[in-house]
């Protein structure tokens, strides 16, 4: 096999179990296999991740040779032949399965990935239902809820690495990493300390690509239900506005089935005494940001004005970057405004306690679930939380009728920056502010990237007035996206 750095403009000729196949040079044979929709098992690859090889499900046959090569990790030859599914291969991949159960705790039933376990629908492909292999008995390792954000147990890791690449390589955050060899082979933290004392932004990452329930969120929606359960508590919640969408994916409903108000109608079912648009919120924080850029460009003061999706990032330069501390956007979160706004509403109206009065954020990641408790929130729930309570009341989404949203100040839709960061593709833009003032904005996707923009703040060689950033290494769109807007 040549070892050649790869043309992509050159084809490679090939056949995986039997089909034809053409892909460019540098494909990876498990690349290739799913162009002929080959479904070769996996456990350590994922997406924009370094490949790994460590899981070792992905084995493949090429050529006839008894050698057997990673799908994930070896890249295809021309005129290869590559067999991905034999009696040989099946008993290797059902034996590494086997193995894996024996070192894993038998919680299915009540593990919070039930379901949507990549190592259970494994043991399902294969048909095993009992490893072979005597279960080994370990001291039961302690859950560690951080920040009442992420779930750590450790118990069920599999030691896939794709946790410790995304920390590691896709935001450079370096929250986990590995730590000894063979058997003693361990996904840990620096020094094996708590996730809510290292270097961990909460960005939400590790979870999103974790296969099993090592990494999760902190579950809040049974303290939530006991609230709406408790006559002398008023609850109120905020929408984030791609909520809707996640649940349609979260439901397995086609685009556009579950809407804002048919969520509405669900909160009031569920008990909710208000429901807020959290546009509303968001305008409020775009007006706050707009104001205080403005005002920095006109008064000389700390530039470029640094604003994220999330207060992680703050957590970020609090600890790397102290001296760019002025640099941060003083703004609240949208979160944060819900919540004073609506115990401060409800308490004037009716005098009640606002420690009696229960405000849930309805947010689309785990990035603004952190930004929301740490601003002092007592509930934040992503989409999956926010599903449970449904499934739990018997609520039929798809079938509810339309409701409003209720409103709780003036309307702000027009006040706010003309760039919708939050969906707007990274670089260099232009923005207008208040009176006509315009200024030079940076979009910055992914913590990896950020660093890159703010060692050059550090040095002085950066001459936007703003630089949003994005958490996500995607921007927010798609899966774990953060922000709702600027």
């Amino acid at each position: 096999m040549s070892h050649h750095k790869p043309n992509p403009d050159k084809n490679v000729n090939l056949t995986i179990d039997g089909k034809p196949v053409c892909v460019p040079e540098g494909t990876t044979i498990l690349e290739a296999a799913r162009k002929v929709n080959v479904k070769i098992p996996t456990l350590c690859d994922y997406p924009d991740l370094r490949r790994r090889a460590v899981c070792r499900l992905c084995v493949v046959e090429c050529d006839g040779r008894g050698k057997l090569l990673a799908a994930c990790a070896n890249e295809v030859w021309e005129g290869v032949s590559v067999i991905t599914n034999n009696s040989r291969l099946i008993s290797i991949r059902k034996m590494i399965i086997e193995l894996m159960l024996a070192n894993h705790p038998q919680d299915c039933l009540c593990c919070i990935r039930n379901t949507n376990c990549e190592l259970q629908s494994l043991a399902e492909r294969f048909g095993i239902r009992s490893s072979p292999f005597p279960q080994e008995m370990k001291e039961p390792q302690p859950k560690e809820i951080a920040c009442g954000t992420l779930v750590r147990d450790m118990g069920k890791c599999v030691k896939c690495g794709r946790c410790v690449d995304v920390c590691q390589e896709a935001q450079a955050i370096r929250a986990i990493n590995s730590s000894h060899r063979s058997i003693h082979y361990e996904i840990t933290t620096p020094y094996k300390q708590a996730m809510s004392d290292g270097p961990c932004v909460f960005c939400g990452q590790c979870a999103e690509v974790c296969p099993v329930g090592a990494i999760y969120e902190h579950d809040q929606s049974a303290q939530v239900w006991a609230d709406l359960n408790n006559s002398n508590k008023y609850a109120a919640a905020q929408l984030a506005p791609s909520v809707a969408a996640m649940l349609n994916d979260e439901f397995g409903l086609a685009p556009g089935t579950i809407t804002k108000g048919k969520i509405v109608t669900a909160l009031k079912r569920l008990g909710f005494k208000q429901a807020i648009d959290a546009e509303f919120t968001s305008n409020t924080a775009s007006q706050e940001e707009v104001r205080e850029l403005a005002n920095r460009i006109k008064n000389h003061g700390k530039l470029p004005m640094i604003s994220s999706c999330s207060s992680g990032f703050a957590k970020l330069v609090e600890s790397a970057y102290p001296e760019l501390l002025d640099n941060l956007s003083s703004r609240k979160s949208s979160e944060d405004i819900f919540d004073a706004l609506i115990k401060t509403h409800y308490h004037v109206a009716s005098g009640m306690d606002p420690s009696m009065i229960a405000s849930v954020s309805i947010v689309p990641c785990l990035s603004k679930k952190f930004d929301a408790l740490r601003s002092g929130q007592e509930y934040a729930l992503i989409p999956l939380e926010f599903a449970r309570l449904i499934r739990l009341a018997g609520i039929d989404l798809n079938n509810l009728p339309e409701s409003p949203f209720d409103s709780i100040g003036p309307d702000l839709s027009e006040i706010r920056c003309h760039v919708d960061f939050a969906e707007s593709p990274p670089g260099i833009k232009e923005i207008e502010l208040d009176n006509g003032i315009k200024a030079k904005a940076m979009v910055v996707h992914g913590l990896a990237n950020a660093r890159i923009v703010m060692d050059a703040i550090r040095k002085g060689e950066c001459d936007a007035a703003l630089v949003a950033i994005m958490n996500c290494p995607n921007g927010c769109t798609g899966k774990g996206r953060g922000a709702n807007g600027f």
